[in-house]
This record gives structure tokens, C-alpha cells and sequence, in this order.
């Protein structure tokens, strides 16, 4: 049977924060209603309950089940935080998952091989640029004891973090970036940032409050070290 092109929108089926009834058939509640036309169909009522259900995590299985499915829906949840739908899983025909699942299978180990590869690849990188970062630190802040200052890399670097290390910016090395780097770890460890937060005081003043103490930090790593003598001079 023809599969749908690529580009073809894919058929959504919602799981509402409460149970709801088919406007249909008028049984329920149903957790999975396919809504069209702002009309809710249990999944039946839709010609889409012959179909089972894939949770999202295996993005290999999920895409070769959708490859082997004629007939395929995505399952979306409402985030109230986020104020948005965010993907759940898929709806796909039995087969086409039993297929998909045999494909998996049977190339699992070579997939681990890559994963281990790529795995190993990512660490130096990140090593690399954790050792990079040290040294932009140490050169914009050489007064910076040098264990803080690979402390500071280490936590700004970390992948999947979302802080300023991993920014575009952050990655280039741009002195913005590296600066408020150090700036949030004076913050959390050289002042009472945190205990202010817990108490209750607002996040806007409370980095007002801390604000003399960092840049007094701040100035005194900017400074030159000052070299040490490695002996007494000769009279």
C-alpha cells in the first residue's frame, strides 16, 4: 500500500487533561480523542483504533515504525507551564512496530558500537573545550585561583546545561560569555545569593544586594599575579 509522502501533515490525536466523551458514539471517557473541526472522536469513531501506541524515546524504533505504517497519528499532551503541546508518542499499525522493533533488533549492536563512538568523540570535545575555557579564564581573570578557574569551566561547559558555555558565544570564546560565567559562579559561591532566594527575597533585588560583592571579586581576579622569586638575590 502507498505510504504518505514526507512532507505530508501528520495526523494528531490529543490527550486531554481530563478524560473526555466521543462526540460521536457518546461512550467514554476516552484518555486519546482525535479532534477535527473542533470536533473530539474517540479513536475508533476516527477509523484510528486499530492502531497501538509508541511512548517517544526510541527515535530509531519511533522513525521506522512510522517508515513501515500506512497509516500513522502523532499523540500530543497540552503543557500547561510551557504553554504549549509537546509530542507524547505515535499511533502506528501493529505490524509496522513489530517490523520496526525486528529492524532494531537486529542491528542493535552495531547502533551501541556508534553510540560508544560517538559517545567517546563528544568527551574529547567537551575536554577541549573545558581546558579552553580554563584558559580564557585565567587569561581575562589571572588572579582567579586556577582550581576555581576549572571549576568555572567545568560547570559553564557542561553539555545539555543550557548555560553560557554551551551558548554560540560561549563556544567561541567571546569575552561576554566567559565573564558571566565567572559573574554566576561568584554568585552562588562567594556571596549570599542563594540563601537570599531561599528566604524569600525577590531574584531582581537579591542580585542587586549581591552585585558590590561580586565586582569586588571580580576586580581583585583582574589584577596580574604577582610573581613569586625563585631564590633570594645574591648580595
Amino acid at each position: 500500500m502507498p505510504h504518505p509522502p514526507p512532507d505530508a501533515p501528520a495526523l494528531t490525536v490529543v490527550e486531554p487533561r481530563r478524560p473526555r466523551h466521543c462526540a460521536e458514539c457518546h461512550q467514554g471517557p476516552y484518555a486519546r480523542l482525535f479532534v477535527e473541526s473542533d470536533t473530539a472522536r474517540c479513536l475508533d469513531c476516527a477509523d484510528l483504533g486499530h492502531l497501538v501506541y509508541l511512548p517517544r524515546g526510541n527515535t530509531t524504533l519511533t522513525r521506522r515504525a512510522r517508515e513501515h505504517s500506512t497509516l500513522s497519528a502523532v499523540v500530543v499532551r497540552f503543557n500547561r507551564n510551557r504553554r504549549r503541546y509537546e509530542r507524547q508518542g505515535i499511533l502506528v499499525e501493529e505490524e509496522a512496530l513489530a517490523r520496526a522493533e525486528e529492524a532494531c533488533l537486529a542491528d542493535a549492536e552495531s547502533r551501541a558500537r556508534r553510540r560508544t563512538r560517538d559517545a567517546q568523540r563528544r568527551s574529547k570535545e567537551d575536554a577541549a573545550f573545558t581546558r579552553a575555557l580554563t584558559a580564557e579564564t585565567s587569561r581575562l581573570y589571572p588572579s582567579c585561583p586556577p582550581e576555581r578557574a576549572v571549576e568555572i569551566a567545568s560547570h559553564a561547559s557542561l553539555r545539555g546545561s543550557g548555560r553560557v558555555g554551551r551558548s554560540a558565544a560561549g563556544r567561541a570564546l567571546h569575552e561576554e560569555t566567559t565573564t558571566a560565567a565567572v559573574r554566576a559562579s561568584i554568585r552562588h559561591v562567594d556571596t549570599p545569593y542563594d540563601e537570599l532566594l531561599m528566604a524569600g527575597t525577590p531574584r531582581n533585588a537579591a542580585r542587586a544586594i549581591v552585585s558590590p560583592a561580586i565586582e569586588t571579586v571580580l576586580t581583585a581576579w583582574r589584577a596580574p599575579t604577582t610573581p613569586t622569586p625563585n631564590s633570594a638575590p645574591r648580595p
